[in-house]
């Protein structure tokens, strides 16, 4: 009898501890996910719009180190039809400084602070949603035609290289509106999806931004931040009014993103958490 009970001991510590090792190596479910990114929503609108700005600021400025690095590396590569394939790897730099470093950027906040939103439905929360998305974008904006700035009229590139950043910008400029707008959904929507991915990649966040932004640079969709870098290069050299650059890249890739963040990603992710009963309280 003593033995029996001992076996089932056993076998009910080994079973606890398999149970255990597969909860362990199986992926976070939705709803794990979706919780984690809304406390992280509940915190950013916590911040006060000072730290936000300050954080803002230093992403649009790092953001420029997409135009700088892929102008380096198309510099430095031959005007075949391959260059973009590795050009491109350069677009991802910005992005990965930005995500890494926990700095704000407009486009993965059209994902976090909106499940806030969709969750309570209050008004409050949504001014705070606005005040939000407002001081993170001029932040931004702000960081992006300051950084294309440097890089144009200071000596820090010789003239070939600068020639590139200007062509990266020219390119971005072929768009019309609605080119711009519907490019801007495909990269809103990518873009948001990264904030999705990461708490799935444990330690492999540096391989999904990579994958993400790369497919964002090589498909040339529009990415308000990093778009603003590289039409605002165009403008600072004489190139381009700076009207044009507003109201044929700027304001649509603006709506394109926000459409492809808020729509297909926040909105459709909340959707699926709720429809499969899993609830949505903190």
């Amino acid at each position: 009898m003593h033995e029996h009970a001992s076996e089932q001991k056993k076998e009910k510590e080994q079973n606890d501890s398999e149970h255990e090792e597969a909860s362990r190596r199986s992926s976070p479910s939705g709803k794990v996910v979706y919780k984690a990114i809304l406390k992280e929503a509940d915190d950013e609108l916590k911040r006060p719009s000072s730290a936000l700005f300050w954080s803002g600021l230093a992403a649009g400025l790092s953001m420029g180190f997409s135009l700088v690095a892929e102008g380096l590396l198309r510099s430095q590569l031959p005007d075949a039809p391959w260059r973009p394939l590795i050009a491109k790897f350069g677009y991802s730099v910005g992005f990965l400084i930005v995500i890494l470093g926990r700095q704000q950027l407009f486009t993965e906040n059209t994902l976090t602070p909106v499940l806030p939103v969709l969750r309570e439905k209050k008004a409050e929360v949504l001014l705070n949603m606005l005040r939000l998305w407002g001081v993170v974008l001029v932040a931004n904006l702000v960081g992006a035609v300051v950084m294309a700035l440097a890089v144009v009229k200071l000596p820090a590139f010789e003239g070939d290289v600068q020639r590139n950043f200007i062509e990266l910008g020219h390119e971005a400029m072929r768009n019309t509106f609605w080119t711009s707008l519907i490019k801007g959904v495909f990269a809103g929507w990518l873009i948001a999806l990264i904030v999705w991915l990461l708490p799935f990649a444990e330690s492999s966040h540096f391989f999904v931004i990579i994958a993400i932004t790369y497919i964002v640079g090589l498909g040339k969709l529009t990415h308000i931040i990093a778009g603003t870098t590289d039409v605002s290069a165009v403008c600072w050299a004489g190139e381009e009014q700076w009207t044009s650059a507003v109201g044929r890249y700027v304001i649509p890739t603006l709506i394109g993103n926000i459409v492809g963040g808020v729509t297909f990603v926040a909105a459709l992710n909340h959707a699926q958490v709720v429809a499969g009963g899993e609830g949505t309280d903190a």
